[in-house]
């Protein structure tokens, strides 16, 4: 598990899984002629991106930024067409750690897309329905978000789905524009890839962390225009990446990442080269 100290704070990736998607629909109109220098792609056409939470730990608090894609929660059909190699383990990355599901006490969902939100709950066979993996977590969620994981619409429907939100809906704490969960940890909607995106702002003393989640989800996403097709409201995104990327840079922010196979984290120079860097242990 990689590491980052940041502050009086740590920050600890665990194994969410993996998925494999269709490069092109991950770089949207950017031909792979150019995004396939700054990724790699397999033969089918495919990129490897992560589904790794983020374990926050304060003094006092257990965060986790995001769940993972979670155990035995799809079908072989649904692993086959998300190139799922591997399912979550969390658990065991926990207990390593010294704890356990039930120590996570905060969630931060930057939305509800069913490879951020599947690792929230989980099968019960005695009571027969799906039960919280973290029971005592306040789940934070944007207000528009939370609403249309209930309520989806034709096209968003394929990825909010209820088996992932029944069981964890008394845990859930919607806000609307942004919410401070303790001092120094924002999270502000942005919309963009869903109505009710948001991201994550880090910050201790003069240190800053920025969590961009599906605005920027590897490190080869951050030119502005390179938006996903999956973005529900793609010029929403690349207004929110060039006013919060550009920020960052002149903060000397970290941008961490919960997709990126290769990288935990980076920081850029202006002229978007890397000056900083945490790899992922492959």
């Amino acid at each position: 598990m990689e590491t980052l100290k940041f502050g009086d704070w740590k920050l600890t990736w665990l194994n969410g899984g993996v998925t494999h998607l269709d490069g092109g629909a991950m770089f949207g109109v950017v031909p792979k002629a150019l995004w396939s220098k700054k990724y790699p792609v397999n033969e089918q056409n495919q990129i490897e991106l992560r589904t790794d939470p983020i374990l926050l730990q304060t003094a006092e608090r257990n965060i986790l930024i995001d769940s993972g894609i979670g155990k035995n929660k799809l079908s072989d059909k649904q692993k086959r067409n998300f190139g799922v190699t591997e399912e979550s383990n969390i658990e065991k990355d926990l207990r390593a750690l010294g704890l356990t599901p039930s120590n996570i006490d905060t969630i931060l969902m930057t939305h509800l897309h069913f490879d951020h939100a599947c690792g929230l709950s989980q099968w019960d066979e005695e009571k027969e329905q799906y039960i919280p993996f973290f029971p005592n977590a306040k789940i934070f969620v944007s207000s528009i978000e939370w609403e249309e994981m209930k309520n989806p619409n034709i096209r968003s429907k394929n990825t909010y789905w209820e088996m992932n939100w029944q069981g964890i809906k008394e845990q859930v704490y919607p806000f609307e524009n942004e919410v401070l969960i303790l001092e120094g940890i924002k999270m502000i909607h942005t919309g963009g890839h869903s109505d009710g995106h948001s991201i994550i702002e880090l910050t201790q003393g003069g240190d800053v962390l920025l969590h961009m989640a599906d605005l920027m989800p590897t490190h080869a996403h951050s030119p502005s225009l390179w938006v996903l097709a999956y973005d529900d409201y793609p010029m929403t995104s690349i207004y929110a990446k060039e006013k919060w990327i550009k920020e960052g840079i002149e903060r000397n922010a970290w941008f961490s990442f919960y997709h990126d196979a290769h990288y935990r984290t980076v920081k850029w120079n202006r002229s978007f080269e890397i000056i900083e860097k945490l790899e992922r242990e492959r």
